[in-house]
């Protein structure tokens, strides 16, 4: 096999030189977003951590090789090639063996991160209980990586696709600790309030470093942090119920299950709501890299 984990240049001076560094998922550039916008969200989040004095370190597997942190002709296939497939943490083995290349989910991309030592992550919506699991059992493999890794998470809550209160309560189960940034309310992706209360509320970068540093202290560090942070410009929620509704109708038509409902809803919305879900989902992925790099400065 090839060099199973490569770093770029730009990560290795920062692990060597302990500067900070925000990680960033490469699903979103290569299944979340169309071309070849894609390309273009994925190199203004780079910049708006770097502007901050941060670097970005973009996780993907290209070629059997497991990149943390990519040069920008890598980021370029992943935004571009036609062989990128989604891996979470199991097809990580699969696919590095093979020799193969993929975009790696917010799973992944934690575990790989907290292989390097990199502690911040972050990214657009998590994944979590799916509408009707009680039948299909459906649960992002998201949730039970965070219970398992010393991660903080940046991100607008869980996706609006799902069963946000299910999700909740396995965020609980699994004691993986949330809080709101500014908000007391969960968000729900494209909606700054999903319908639930939040029990506790941040507001400032400093705020959430020293619970970082607490965590640490009193050894509850090795299950994740969410940083809830609220879109600002939300869809009207009656045009986001609807979309939803047909396209939940939709999928269950096509047969579509499993790791293929999340994009296949997205590209719903991107194309029901006339380019207005795509317009959020990046505003989302920028706010959060940008609260991302005020928290590693916070934790110099």
């Amino acid at each position: 096999m090839k060099q199973t984990i490569k770093y770029s240049a730009e990560v290795s001076a920062a692990l060597a030189s302990k500067k900070p560094i925000v990680a960033l998922e490469s699903t979103i550039i290569s299944h979340g977003l169309p071309r070849p916008s894609n390309l273009s969200v994925a190199m203004e989040c780079e910049q708006i951590i770097r502007d901050q004095g941060v670097v970005p370190a973009t996780i993907a597997v290209l070629d059997g090789s497991i990149c943390v942190g990519v040069e920008a002709h890598e980021l370029e296939a992943i935004a571009n090639r036609g062989d990128i497939s989604k891996a979470s943490i199991r097809d990580l083995a699969v696919i590095v063996a093979a020799g193969k290349s993929a975009a790696t989910t917010v799973a992944a991309t934690s575990h790989i991160a907290a292989i390097a030592g990199i502690k911040l992550f972050a990214t657009g919506g998590l994944g979590g209980v799916h509408r009707g699991a009680n039948e299909s059992f459906d649960e992002s493999a998201d949730l039970t990586a965070l219970s398992q890794l010393d991660m903080t998470v940046i991100c607008a809550g869980v996706k609006s696709i799902l069963d946000v209160h299910a999700t909740l309560e396995r965020l609980e189960t699994l004691a993986i600790a949330v809080v709101g940034y500014q908000t007391n309310r969960f968000p729900g992706f494209y909606l700054t309030d999903s319908g639930f209360d939040l029990e506790h509320r941040v507001d400032s970068a400093d705020e959430i470093a020293t619970i970082i540093r607490a965590r640490t202290l009193i050894g509850t560090q090795f299950k994740a942090l969410i940083v809830a942070n609220p879109v600002k410009r939300e869809m009207e929620k009656s045009r986001h119920d609807q979309i939803l509704a047909t396209g939940l109708a939709k999928a269950a038509h096509d047969g579509i299950r499993g790791k293929e409902v999340t994009p296949y809803l997205l590209e719903h919305f991107h194309k029901a709501s006339d380019g207005e879900s795509l317009a959020i989902n990046t505003e989302i992925i920028k706010a959060n890299c940008a609260l991302a790099a005020e928290i590693a400065l916070a934790m110099k």
